[in-house]
């Protein structure tokens, strides 16, 4: 008697990646976006109490701010599924960092061109800090690029072997896209040195 086939099923592979930035750059709207889940947030009201801490920058309508983490899911195809952390933003909360890029695979910086110097912090500490691969994308918050990327990478002193792109947070495809840059990266980046040791042999 015959067996019968059973159909290939490919492995499901999940994999964590982190959006991170300063505060109000748009790591929540970004998961919120595109999770496929109800997203977790933990955001917080900001209060006349926390001014001293919590400083608003001028122009910012923004009256929460995350206190530990956002979290959701997307799944990519049928064998990836991503689950993404956002990072807090306000430096009083960076040192819960190490422990949200713990068994990650790579990491999405977004960058403000409204307020560049922001953006410093995050870039600065995944090149000193964290040997994860990451991505620095500037988000379009009015839907436009105001400044050529080339001219954003110039200002923020942003590597040539680091990925720039640009994404409007508050779109799912955009925001999608970005991510699948973020693995493509990770996966050249873990691809290298296998190929080296190879052509070594």
């Amino acid at each position: 008697m015959a067996s019968a086939s059973l159909p290939d099923t490919p492995q499901l592979t999940s994999a964590k990646i982190v959006i991170a930035g300063g505060f109000g750059v748009g790591k929540t709207t970004c998961v919120r976006s595109i999770s496929e889940i109800p997203p977790i947030n933990t955001e917080a009201w900001m209060t006349a109490a926390s001014e001293t801490v919590d400083r608003m920058d001028p122009g910012i309508d923004k009256k929460t701010t995350t206190v530990a983490m956002d979290f959701g899911r997307l799944t990519i195809g049928p064998d990836l599924v991503l689950y993404l952390f956002g990072t807090p933003g306000q430096p009083r909360f960076w040192p819960m960092w190490d422990d949200l890029c713990r068994g990650a695979v790579g990491a999405l910086v977004l960058a403000d061109t409204r307020n560049l110097a922001a953006s410093f912090p995050a870039i600065n500490y995944f090149e000193q800090d964290s040997d994860l691969p990451f991505v620095v994308c500037v988000n379009l918050f009015d839907g436009v690029l105001h400044h050529p990327l080339e001219d954003v990478r110039e200002a923020l002193a942003v590597p040539a072997s680091v990925p720039l792109i640009a994404c409007d947070a508050r779109d799912p495809s955009s925001v999608a896209r970005a991510l699948l840059v973020v693995v493509e990266h990770t996966m050249s980046r873990t691809a290298r040195p296998t190929a080296g040791a190879l052509a070594a042999r």
